[in-house]
C-alpha cells in the first residue's frame, strides 16, 4: 500500500502480457513525483505510472479520448476515479458524470472532430468546485448562445445542454486554430 496520496494510472493487458495502449489517457501534470514502474506479471491491469500529490486540491484528471466509440465510457472513468479521490458527495459525483457524460456524446455525436484528432479533458477542484474544460476539433459550438429546443421525442436525448447549464456555469467559450475550449465550473 502506498503511504500518500497518489493517482493511480492503468491500462487492460493483453493476453501476451503487453501494454495495449501505450500512450496514456490520464495523466497528473500538476504531479511533484512522477515514476514508471511495472506490477508483479500476475497482475490483469498493467499500472503505467503513479503521480505524488502535495493535497487533494492537486489531484487533477487530464484526458485525451479519440472521439469514437468509447470516448464516453473513458471520460466517465475519469469522472468517477476524480469524484472518488476527491470523496465528493455522491450527488455532486452523478450530475458530474451527466455533464461530463453529455458533453463529450455531443462532441462524437454532433461536432464532427477531424479524423484523427483527439478531445482534450480536464478536471480539477477550484475554489470548493469543480472546474472542467473540454477542448475538440469539432464544428464551432458555443452552448452559452444554443437554442434550448427540448427532448427529442422520436430518437431520444435533446436535454443534455439544459442539464450542463443546470448543473453548471459556463466559464467561457472559444474557437482557436480550429479546435473548442468550453470552460465549466461545477454549481454547489
Amino acid at each position: 500500500m502506498l503511504a500518500w496520496p497518489t493517482t493511480v494510472l492503468t491500462r487492460p493487458m493483453s493476453a501476451q502480457s503487453a501494454c495495449v495502449d501505450r500512450a496514456p489517457a490520464i495523466s497528473n501534470p500538476a504531479a511533484t513525483d512522477f515514476s514508471i514502474f511495472q506490477p508483479p506479471q500476475s497482475s490483469r491491469l498493467n499500472v503505467i505510472a503513479k503521480s505524488r500529490a502535495e493535497s487533494d486540491s492537486d489531484r487533477t484528471v487530464v484526458a485525451r479520448l479519440a472521439p469514437g466509440a468509447g470516448a464516453v465510457a473513458r471520460a466517465l472513468d475519469a469522472t468517477r476515479r476524480f469524484a472518488r479521490a476527491h470523496r465528493l458527495p455522491q450527488t455532486t459525483a452523478d450530475r458530474l458524470a451527466v455533464i461530463v457524460e453529455e458533453w463529450v456524446a455531443n462532441i462524437v455525436e454532433h461536432g464532427r472532430p477531424r479524423a484523427g484528432s483527439l478531445i482534450g479533458f480536464r478536471m480539477e477542484r477550484a475554489r470548493g468546485a469543480v472546474r472542467m474544460t473540454f477542448t475538440d476539433a469539432g464544428i464551432a459550438f458555443d452552448p452559452r448562445s444554443a437554442q434550448d429546443k427540448g427532448p427529442n421525442l422520436e430518437r431520444g436525448g435533446g436535454a443534455g445542454i439544459a442539464l450542463i447549464r443546470s448543473w453548471s456555469e459556463i466559464e467561457g467559450y472559444s474557437r482557436r486554430s480550429g479546435r473548442n475550449r468550453l470552460a465549466l465550473r461545477s454549481k454547489s
